[in-house]
């Protein structure tokens, strides 16, 4: 039966209309999990498409191998449509609204600026009140950091876990279950959805050209941000539960996590960096391109500014590197519900829902 749009939106109806002749056609099932969920629907709600769409890793090679786009009169942008249904997804699922509005729209901007006002207000603060601790503690001391970034980090999880809530309910996710859990996180730590089908990778940079570069790349920021939380976290236990206050030496469990970590973060995201400047931005949400980039440079940033702190210790610029790294920690743990990395979310989701879908 035909869709029913009359509770789309002008986004979700242009997606519903693709993915009705995708349907139809069927070329691409094996490219990526989209299509077989796809092909297993006759008519696309709203919570089809929302699913569909946060299923879809933009890898574009559909629309490479698409033989319905334009200059036919179907004009199919596949992964341009869902794109825009992913972000307005985001959106519309984000507690509270209005800052996710405000990233999508003035992202580089707003990140650019609040990293140098936080930045520039850690520098302040030590500047006018020294800590006296040893390390990084000598200059802002343990407790004003727990005071200001525990908080930060809490609150932005609470608004995810509402977002997600939402989306929960939209797309009629089930109880879940470990072997659901651990048939998405497979698929995520494989980065299976950017294999091209058959491991060749897909055609982001360009259309004759198969490459993993975009998946490796990913990886290496995935991998990159989990050893970077270890680190943290393996620092925490040691300050709270040991009694072992920072600064660590190199072969300490928080530096053996934590510069690999840093590494794999700040070379996954320069890598990203380029191959998004080589994309087109037609197959995607072009007016949502600065938002997508800034998150990638605020990531790149954290990581490279963690890594030249490392580096700088016991020197004088310990104080201005801390402030900017300090800076761009907060507002990438300020942005998390707004910017591009609720994806991270809202894909895992997708890929825990995938995983009930197949098996049942």
């Amino acid at each position: 039966m035909p869709y029913d749009d009359t509770d789309l939106t002008p986004k979700l109806s242009e997606a519903a209309r693709q993915v009705e002749i995708c349907n139809a056609c069927r070329y691409c099932e094996g490219y990526c999990a989209v299509f077989p969920a796809m092909f297993k629907e006759r008519a696309f709600g709203s919570g089809d498409l929302t699913q569909l769409a946060n299923l879809c890793h933009n890898c574009r090679g559909c629309y490479y191998a698409c033989q319905y786009t334009e200059p036919h009169e179907f004009a199919l942008n596949l992964p341009a449509a869902l794109a825009e249904a992913r972000h307005e997804s985001w959106e519309r699922f984000a507690w509270p609204a209005a800052p996710a509005r405000l990233f999508q729209r003035s992202g580089v901007a707003l990140a650019g600026a609040l990293v140098l006002g936080i930045a520039v207000l850690f520098w302040v603060a030590a500047t006018l009140a020294p800590a006296g601790g040893n390390g990084f503690y000598a200059v802002l001391a343990h407790g004003t950091m727990v005071a200001i970034f525990l908080p930060a980090f809490v609150l932005p999880l609470l608004a995810i876990g509402v977002g997600l809530r939402r989306y929960w309910a939209e797309v009629g996710g089930a109880r879940i279950t470990l072997a659901h859990l651990a048939d998405a996180a497979r698929s995520a730590a494989k980065m299976r959805n950017l294999a091209g089908g058959q491991g060749q990778g897909c055609n982001f940079e360009e259309e004759d050209r198969f490459t993993n570069a975009r998946r490796h790349a990913h990886q290496a920021v995935m991998w990159g941000f989990l050893l970077c939380f270890a680190s943290t976290s393996s620092g925490t236990v040691l300050h709270y539960v040991f009694d072992m206050p920072a600064p660590y030496g190199p072969f300490s469990l928080p530096k053996l996590l934590g510069v690999p970590g840093g590494l794999l973060l700040t070379i996954g995201a320069a890598a990203l960096v380029w191959l998004k400047t080589k994309a087109d931005p037609a197959l995607g949400a072009p007016a949502l391109w600065g938002a997508e980039m800034a998150f990638v440079l605020l990531l790149g940033l954290t990581g490279l500014t963690g890594l030249l702190l490392y580096a700088a210790t016991g020197t004088g610029l310990v104080a201005p590197l801390l402030a900017i790294h300090l800076g761009a920690v907060l507002t990438f743990f300020l942005s998390t519900p707004y910017s591009k990395m609720a994806h991270g979310f809202y894909r895992m989701a997708a890929l825990v829902r995938d995983a009930q879908t197949r098996r049942t």
